[in-house]
């Protein structure tokens, strides 16, 4: 019960005040517009959690790694599982290079709002596949993996339709759809919508040729704090399997071998000025940073793949 590092007591923390902010917010549907954005948090919170968990799982035990798993499915809006083949097994491989589900130049190399806005539907519509390859794979080769999917699947799809049950019968139809739809609806969104658009704010215009400049770094403390060092996204791709408390020490280690335009200390103030300013002064648009992603050194443009090429790495997905 107990998680291997201790830094993840505040995980745990995290992940136990998420049904508190979410069930309140039920029971007494007039405080949904002040906990809204709290609700929110919660979410996102959810999401980088399971990301970090995917990575370096919290707990010693299986079962209590696919608990916290799905567990986690509920409040981020998306079964957990799905950050193996869309980020471990093909993002980390092919880091927004042809292969990269969530590569950021599939229309043009352009960094723009309305491009950086629609992301998450392109992108989702693009992870589809390696996700359905997964699920395939496992159904065929890992049973004991797959009964994990479909369990995660099966505990996120019912969880959300006792909420709506719950919700009608202490308020009513329309009191209660009201309710889940800001209490719960309109926090997975934003989670799912965020993650993938730090996603492409971390990628956009970096080099992914390049040792140390492949992606977008923001060293704030408080966003770090919150997010849980995932502002620290460099380091992150050069140890993948690091506990996310040790992303500072690493990162200090690179932090003068990577381009200065790729380290900000203020995601806020990087997306007010790219993406609001940059409207009005073109000029502040992002540029590219050293060899775009679809230049390869070679001159050989890799033939785009959606597939996930190893089962054996889903080994650990059965462990979490």
């Amino acid at each position: 019960m107990l998680p291997k590092n201790s830094a993840d007591y505040r995980t745990i923390l995290w992940a136990l005040a998420m049904p508190v902010v979410m069930l309140v917010q039920f029971r007494d549907p007039s405080l949904i517009k002040y906990m809204w954005p709290l609700g929110c948090y919660m979410a996102l919170a959810a999401g980088v959690i399971a990301h970090n968990h995917l990575h370096t799982p919290t707990f010693h035990g299986k079962r209590m790694n696919q608990f916290f798993g799905t567990w986690l499915s509920i409040f981020y809006g998306y079964p957990t599982f799905a950050w193996m083949p869309t980020h471990n097994l093909n993002h980390h491989k092919y880091l927004n290079k042809a292969g990269d589900a969530t590569i950021t130049w599939r229309y043009g190399n352009k960094n723009t709002v309305w491009i950086a806005a629609t992301y998450f539907f392109v992108s989702s519509y693009y992870q589809s596949g390696p996700i359905k390859e997964y699920i395939r794979k496992a159904k065929q080769n890992n049973p004991k993996l797959y009964r994990h999917i479909m369990t995660q699947y099966a505990v996120w799809g019912g969880t959300y339709v006792c909420l709506i049950a719950l919700a009608i019968a202490w308020h009513g139809p329309v009191t209660g759809i009201y309710t889940v739809g800001l209490a719960t609806g309109l926090p997975v969104f934003f989670a799912l919508w965020t993650i993938m658009l730090f996603n492409y704010m971390q990628h956009v215009h970096t080099d992914p040729w390049s040792e140390h400049n492949h992606s977008r770094s923001w060293t704030g403390k408080i966003v770090n704090f919150l997010l849980f060092n995932n502002g620290l996204h460099a380091v992150h791709h050069e140890h993948p399997n690091a506990h996310w408390s040790e992303l500072p020490k690493y990162h200090a280690e690179i932090a003068d071998k990577i381009d200065p335009r790729l380290i900000e200390p203020s995601v806020f103030r990087w997306f007010f000025v790219r993406y609001f300013l940059a409207t009005f002064i073109p000029s502040l648009q992002t540029q590219q940073v050293g060899r775009a992603p679809f230049d390869p050194p070679d001159g050989e443009l890799v033939v785009e793949t959606a597939s996930v090429d190893a089962l054996d790495a889903g080994s650990n997905v059965a462990r979490v």
